[in-house]
């Protein structure tokens, strides 16, 4: 029996170990897609500031290793990105051979929303929000100030915002899987709504800038995403519970 233990803790560390090796792979090899296109990439996601600086406004350069290490970095963040559906497979992967049939299609499912759901709200920061932000600061410089910003500050800037908002579109993915796990019922987070919004502007005020309009472009979205939740949870638990009351036995 203890030889058995044994054996199958090492099945479950090599299991582990390969997926890691591949979850590098898959890292690696988006690295090579990127690094040739690091200057481009920095280009691209440097748009939104630029394109609303004055006439003549750039962007500085405070240390000096900084333009060379910025377009880098950029390439490994989107690398990780570009990497992240391979890396959530082989985590799935890993854990799937202790799932039964309907969780392990549920688990998966749960994967691919959770994909969908980052890349929704990384895009909606990116395009929407961030340059509502740099409208708004550049327009609020005094007169005689030229905004010039540092790159290394844009980016920890830009990665932080998207960062907020990829896990903030979330929301539906953990208010379904708690309520269907039954960790908290359905009437109990309904019943929570007001805390929610509440916490929902906190989150706003700590992850936006201290402008209303940003606030209010991270707190709406999550309040509506946990309402989406709410909904879909109400639908699967109503599936669920019909399909277990239909398999009972009639007396």
């Amino acid at each position: 029996m203890e030889q058995q233990q044994k054996s199958d803790t090492l099945s479950h560390f090599y299991e582990l170990r390969t997926r890691c090796i591949w979850i590098v792979i898959g890292l690696l090899l988006a690295l090579g897609m990127t690094l040739p296109f690091a200057n481009q990439l920095h280009q691209f996601f440097v748009r939104p500031l630029l394109s609303q600086l004055p006439a003549g406004g750039q962007m500085i350069a405070t240390s000096v290793t900084a333009p060379f290490l910025i377009p880098l970095k950029i390439a490994l963040y989107v690398a990780i990105a570009l990497s992240l559906p391979n890396t959530l497979y082989q985590l799935w992967k890993f854990v799937q051979p202790g799932l039964y049939p309907k969780e392990r299609l549920i688990s998966l499912v749960g994967v691919l929303s959770s994909i969908v759901l980052l890349v929704a709200g990384a895009s909606f920061a990116f395009y929407i929000v961030i340059p509502v932000i740099f409208k708004f600061i550049i327009g609020s410089a005094p007169a005689g100030v030229a905004v010039m910003t540092e790159i290394g500050n844009y980016l920890d800037f830009l990665v932080s915002i998207t960062l907020a908002f990829g896990i903030s579109f979330q929301t539906p993915i953990i208010v379904v899987a708690i309520a269907y796990m039954g960790v908290v019922e359905v009437k109990t987070l309904k019943e929570s709504r007001s805390y929610v919004i509440v916490a929902a502007f906190v989150i706003g005020a700590i992850f936006t800038p201290p402008d209303i309009i940003s606030q209010f472009m991270l707190a709406i979205p999550l309040w509506l995403l946990y309402e989406l939740g709410l909904l879909i949870a109400s639908l699967l638990i109503h599936q669920r519970d019909k399909a277990i009351g239909s398999a009972l036995p009639d007396h």
